[in-house]
């Protein structure tokens, strides 16, 4: 920002001024919050220390409650503390801080759903090569491939926005730092670098979202001539968990960002950036556990070898 020292701070208007509102809305997001992280590390503990889990599935599984954790902690615990305190400014380093770790691994868990869509191809498609395709290296590049992508999508247009100038007001619409309101308070012109994220949004989107439907298209294809129904229910199963987090992530994305223009639709987004910065965090755990066996039997195992340790 050319003459950003002139603003040195923001403030937050957050979502409510509704004094009982807002301790509701503290205890909903506390709580989810705290379900988050104790629900995504009892999976990174499990695929680290059940050896039944040391598959590429639930090594990118982990990788992507690592991100979870991560994502919801870059939001959440800041919106808490100005609740918590009524000190509603922030600094123009911190929320430039949060915007870009927030960016960087929101598209990072993009790609990482997509690795995982290519695992599952890998595991249904080609069972007999599978532990060759998706060895151990093949696995941490797809991984730090990911990282890298992210990185090179989200550098350009943050760069873009210290361009911008903010003359008029340093008031955020919203209860973090986020681009669309960002843009929509600066009194320089965004319509180049609203295109350009847009742009960069879009095919991020149709990118990743066509790899994952290639990926389906075939095991839907290879499933469909199993013998059996019992493999054709297995082989569903597998997937199921994988489908239902990948509609949740499009779908709420697609909703925030496919817009005309940031300067509208600012409010009703904070409503639906509160869900998927708090509520969607903490549903990744419930679907792959409730649904996977194999996670349900290792936290059982675990649940008893810390009982008998205990004991003794």
């Amino acid at each position: 920002m050319k003459n950003y020292t002139a603003v040195t701070t923001f403030i937050l208007v957050g979502l409510t001024d509704d004094p009982n509102l807002q301790i509701l809305l503290f205890i909903f997001l506390f709580l989810t919050y705290l379900l988050s992280v104790v629900g995504n590390l009892t999976i990174i503990t499990l695929t680290l220390v059940d050896s039944h889990l040391k598959t590429p599935m639930y090594f990118f599984l982990q990788n992507f409650s690592i991100l979870e954790v991560s994502f919801t902690t870059v939001c959440i615990p800041r919106f808490l503390y100005t609740m918590a305190s009524g000190d509603n400014t922030v600094t123009y380093n911190a929320c430039a801080t949060q915007l870009f770790f927030a960016v960087v691994l929101s598209v990072t868990e993009f790609f990482l759903l997509t690795a995982m869509s290519y695992d599952r191809y890998a595991a249904i498609c080609k069972p007999l090569h599978y532990m060759t395709i998706m060895n151990n290296r093949v696995c941490i590049k797809f991984l730090i491939g990911c990282y890298i992508i992210a990185l090179v999508i989200v550098i350009p247009p943050f760069g873009m926005t210290f361009e911008l100038e903010f003359c008029d007001s340093n008031v955020i619409d919203h209860f973090g730092c986020d681009a669309a309101p960002l843009l929509k308070i600066t009194c320089s012109d965004t319509e180049f670098i609203e295109r350009f994220i847009l742009t960069l949004a879009v095919l991020t989107l149709l990118f990743t979202l066509l790899c994952v439907i290639m990926s389906y298209t075939y095991i839907i294809k290879t499933i469909l001539r199993f013998p059996s129904a019992q493999q054709k229910k297995k082989a569903f199963s597998t997937c199921s968990s994988h489908i239902i987090v990948v509609s949740i992530t499009y779908g709420s994305c697609i909703f925030i960002y496919i817009k005309p223009s940031a300067k509208e639709g600012v409010a009703i987004n904070k409503v639906v950036t509160v869900l998927t910065t708090s509520v969607a965090p903490v549903m990744n755990p419930f679907i792959y556990t409730l649904r996977n066996k194999q996670v349900i039997q290792a936290f059982k195992d675990m649940i008893k070898r810390i009982a008998s340790i205990s004991k003794n």
